[in-house]
């Protein structure tokens, strides 16, 4: 198994999944993709690019999204893994098995917010999603841990 691929939403959840994609690694010695989605930019009608203050503040927050996957990448390294981190916008799931396509994934680790059915229902769930439509094995960790 040679890449990993990991879809982090910098969410409690994420902490965990990396630590499970970690054990994989070092298992098959592969190499762990960490993959953070941000939303794409706004569409503003009639304002074209959208107001600076709009702009800079959305600059902002992809700033500190990408400097805190680059830490997570880092710790990685530093404990010896082969690891990267990469920052991409798009509509969530379709860009997490655009970017297992194109990094040839093996094996795509995920974590789970545990969301109910009615949540379900209205808003969708990602891992659902990505289960659904990869072609590649998708491990989901659950959010919580049985007692």
């Amino acid at each position: 198994m040679k890449n990993i691929l990991v879809p982090i939403d910098l969410s409690p959840v994420t902490d965990n999944t990396v630590e499970i994609a970690a054990r994989f690694a070092k298992g098959f010695g592969s190499k762990i993709w960490l993959v953070h989605v941000a939303a794409p930019d706004p569409d503003f009608v009639g304002f074209g690019t959208g107001p600076k203050y709009v702009r800079d503040q959305r600059a902002d927050e992809l700033k500190k999204e990408h400097s805190q996957i680059q830490v997570m990448a880092e710790n990685l390294r530093t404990k010896g893994f082969s690891a990267e981190a990469l920052l991409v916008q798009g509509p969530t799931s379709a860009t997490i098995i655009e970017e297992a396509r194109r990094l040839e994934a093996d094996l795509i680790i995920m974590g789970s917010h545990g969301h109910g059915a009615i949540y379900k229902t209205f808003v969708g769930s990602v891992s659902q999603q990505v289960l659904g439509d990869s072609t590649v094995p998708v491990l989901i960790i659950p959010a919580k841990e049985k007692e």
